[in-house]
């Protein structure tokens, strides 16, 4: 591989990362106002049953894009049709996959609503299946051609914003059904802001024909990948429903909250998934293996830097975070905990996932249920223990982000080593340069409790983020690394 081929891809994941970062902002800003208003206006409960409802539709149109979130870059690569072609072929797909779904929840509501408690509006949530799913492709698409800022403005503003905007209103008409039109109207938003500049990008797919065979022989060959994103999905979500099992809604409610507080550094690593797909299948179409062993090293330590640094301001002040949403929720502060961590030991399984569904689909699908698995096992285990010992609601839900924290850890250990013996070079995103940036930032973390909660949320968490930045960029960034905080230092892309 040359310098400039080199250098080339590193640019091109910086860039995407630094745009990606940006939206993390974006979706911070953006997710704290809808926290803020579920809890305090809906209360935990309801938020509760809408995050087990959720757990049916989310599945659905995870299943619903067939795994071509991440399939389309090499079906793109592959050059056996035209671009707009594959893209239609893949909407199409997903189209007919959706409405059978849609189609299943509809007919069976228990699906979403185990307990039976829905209103007529709450029915229409599986309608944001099928545009859930043309979101995804869409901007899998743009991220071929390196359009990162798309899905930026798609999933960072007008998703979470129009989420936010649509609870609050929606509270005031019919705040029954709030929560659940609120997510409909987010997810309508979200599909136009990628539709738009996907055919401003692609065009229309002139002299596309459907061909019921290609597009069977497209559904066949994603199963393996679907499958594996289906695991992954499941394994963020199955704590959800065993915890629902064990749990009163409140608590689920407490334990969603605390999710998506968590699931914020969680972004950083998708920041770098998109443009990371596209930069791995070319390296294997002109059999760079090597090239792909660095860049995954690479990104999964600016992923873990980054998202450690974040996990340190958000959890550190977790009472104060937590109580932002409101009263009820500061008991979720310890499972914010476990969640925070559980999302920088997860860093290294993704990235390593992100090349082994190019090279070992199989494999990394059995290595994915294995994860599930244990992840389900050890959280049933836990929630039986806290029940057998009477312990107080809140160790429900820090025992349920305890099993996904202990998962995700074996899961980065298992597929670093399977990408690295197929690969045959070291796969390692640890570097002891995290130990030396997270001291002073626990530090001045322990410093920022001691004060007023106000001061904790506006004083503490900029000041771990600023400490933890500058002693990760002194002791951890080499040359290599600080390319992701530069512009035009490699060659434009072809």
């Amino acid at each position: 591989m040359s310098e400039d081929n080199h250098l080339r891809d590193i640019s091109a994941l910086a860039k995407g990362g630094r745009t990606n970062f940006f939206g993390f902002l974006l979706r911070l800003a953006a997710r704290l106002p809808f926290l803020f208003i579920a809890g305090r206006l809906y209360g935990a409960e309801a938020l509760g049953r809408f995050a087990y409802a959720l757990v049916a539709v989310e599945l659905a149109a995870q299943l619903a894009t067939l795994g071509q979130k991440r399939g389309l870059a090499q079906q793109l690569s592959r050059e056996e049709q035209p671009d707009t072609h594959v893209v239609a072929d893949g909407m199409l797909l997903s189209t007919i996959t959706g409405i059978a779904l849609m189609s299943l929840l509809l007919a069976f509501p228990i699906l979403m609503f185990p307990s039976g408690e829905f209103t007529q509006l709450d029915l229409l949530l599986p309608l944001a299946i099928i545009p859930y799913a043309m979101t995804d492709i869409a901007l899998a698409a743009l991220a071929y051609r390196y359009d990162i800022g798309s899905t930026v403005k798609a999933r960072s503003v007008v998703e979470p914003w129009a989420l936010s905007g649509a609870a609050l209103a929606a509270f005031f008409i019919v705040p029954e059904s709030g929560l659940a039109l609120a997510f409909i109207a987010s997810i309508f938003a979200a599909a136009l802001a990628a539709v738009i500049p996907l055919f401003r990008a692609y065009g229309a797919p002139r002299g596309w024909i459907p061909h019921p065979g290609r597009i069977a022989t497209l559904a066949w060959g994603n199963i393996p990948l679907a499958a594996a994103d289906a695991v992954e999905w499941g394994i963020r979500k199955i704590d959800i429903a065993i915890l629902g099992l064990f749990a009163n809604p409140t608590a689920v409610g407490v334990y969603w909250a605390a999710q998506q507080v968590a699931s914020l550094p969680s972004k950083l690593k998708t920041s770098f998934e998109p443009i990371l797909g596209p930069v791995i299948t070319r390296n294997l179409r002109d059999g760079n293996v090597s090239a792909i062993a660095k860049q995954v090293c690479q990104v999964g330590f600016w992923i873990t830097a980054m998202q450690a640094g974040v996990a340190l301001a958000l959890g550190i002040p977790g009472e104060a975070v937590m109580g932002l949403v409101g009263p009820e929720f500061v008991g979720g502060t310890g499972a914010l905990a476990f969640l925070l961590i559980a999302e920088v030991a997860a860093a290294t399984a993704v990235v390593s996932e992100a090349a082994l569904i190019y090279v070992a689909r199989i494999r990394n699908l059995w290595a994915s249920l294995g994860t599930i698995s244990l992840q389900a096992a050890l959280t049933v285990a836990i929630m039986v223990a806290i029940e057998r010992n009477d312990l107080p609601e809140p160790y429900f839900a820090a025992g349920a982000a305890m099993a996904l924290m202990l998962s995700l850890a074996v899961a980065s250990i298992v597929k670093a080593a399977m990408l690295s013996r197929i690969l045959r070079e070291p796969v390692n995103n640890w570097r002891w340069a995290l130990i030396w940036a997270a001291a002073p930032a626990i530090v001045v973390g322990w410093i920022a409790i001691q004060l007023p909660e106000w001061a904790e949320l506006i004083i503490g968490v900029p000041s771990i983020l600023i400490v933890y930045g500058w002693m990760i960029w002194r002791r951890g960034f080499g040359p290599e690394d600080r390319v992701l905080f530069r512009k035009n230092v490699a060659p434009k892309m072809p």
